[in-house]
């Protein structure tokens, strides 16, 4: 049996510590990838710390995953030693269900093989991208344009598919308001895709210490959320909520144009209300996403390769696995612009 050199947690909330993890047989249909940058996704947090629902321990975490193939199966055919691939939160579904039928496989009623902190269909626990290699089927493996930072492509794999999905579905592009409250690991790629589509751009956020970035990406300007409530009534057509703060629903849909909608993409954790006045004398929307299909990811890392853009990094020297713990408190203190990223070199 193969194995891969990985940084893994044995209980929720224990120190990060070195160690040796399964890779899958490269069955006909696998690809196996030598991992070469790992993205630090707050869900990544949730998941170590069981703070989510109960988590399969040693738990190595890891979804937004870039790197070089190194093999393939007999029956791969699109994917070929050395090319740049990209793995994000699923690696498996059931392929039969409506959803995935329709293309919509991170919907999957079966319920989709998480990249990690899951199980495959055969029971065996499944291992993510803090180590050095991981085998995934062809058919949920990304290609990742060859121009490109390879480093800052790995948050594209969930974060960028994220905001890149509720962006699409409600046709963002010219002469549409888009909102993005928060400025953070998912707010900062939802402006530069956003701004990307062609769409006018604002960022909300709790105090102004971001806004010379928010301009910088391409936002049209940096607003108060507690002071827009009176100055942006029915204002924008979308608002994407990236934060996992609470929110003071009213007022906020206040700012919603007739037909607007209010995207989570964030979750406090607590229960959320709003009064359904605010939503019928506008014909207002409360919807939803947690990540994007394998089509979407494709389209949205080719729109990321013409357009030339990444995440804002830093990059994570893992030789000793505390920097993981280290990075964590900094995620959860929002000290870090705009996202960790583990070289996997040092693993």
């Amino acid at each position: 049996m193969s194995t891969a050199k990985a940084i893994l947690t044995k209980a929720p909330g224990a120190k990060f510590e070195k160690g040796e993890v399964p890779t899958r047989p490269l069955g006909p249909e696998m690809v196996a990838i030598d991992i070469k940058f790992s993205g630090i996704c707050h869900s990544d947090i949730h998941q170590a710390r069981d703070e989510w629902f109960e988590g399969t321990y040693p738990m190595v975490p890891g979804h937004e995953i870039v790197g070089l193939v190194t093999a393939t199966g007999e029956n791969v055919t699109r994917f070929k030693v050395g090319d740049r691939v990209g793995v994000g939160t699923f690696v498996d579904s059931c392929r039969t269900c409506e959803p995935c039928a329709s293309g919509n496989e991170n919907f999957c009623r079966t319920g989709n093989v998480q990249t990690y902190n899951g199980h495959h269909y055969d029971g065996v626990p499944s291992y993510g991208g803090y180590a050095n290699a991981i085998v995934v089927d062809q058919n949920y493996v990304l290609r990742v344009p060859e121009n490109i930072d390879f480093a800052a492509s790995a948050p594209l794999l969930c974060a960028g598919v994220t905001v890149y999905t509720p962006l699409k579905h409600w046709k963002a592009g010219p002469g549409m308001k888009v909102g993005v409250m928060g400025l953070g690991g998912l707010g900062h790629l939802a402006v530069k895709l956003a701004v990307a589509m062609g769409a006018e751009v604002y960022v909300l956020g709790r105090s102004a210490s971001k806004a010379e970035d928010a301009k910088k990406m391409g936002a049209q300007d940096y607003l108060i959320t507690s002071e827009i409530y009176e100055t942006h009534k029915n204002f924008f057509h979308l608002l994407l909520n990236t934060t996992s703060a609470d929110l003071d629903l009213d007022p906020l849909l206040g700012t919603l144009k007739v037909g607007g909608t209010l995207v989570y993409l964030g979750l406090s954790g607590n229960p959320q209300s709003f009064n359904a006045g605010g939503l019928v004398t506008s014909l207002r929307s409360i919807a939803g996403i947690n990540t994007g299909n394998i089509s979407d990811t494709q389209e949205m890392l080719d729109l990321c390769g013409e357009k030339n853009i990444v995440s804002d990094i830093e990059l994570l020297d893992a030789t000793d696995a505390a920097a993981v713990d280290e990075a964590y408190e900094r995620v959860v203190k929002a000290d870090v612009r705009y996202r960790f990223v583990i070289d996997a070199a040092t693993i």
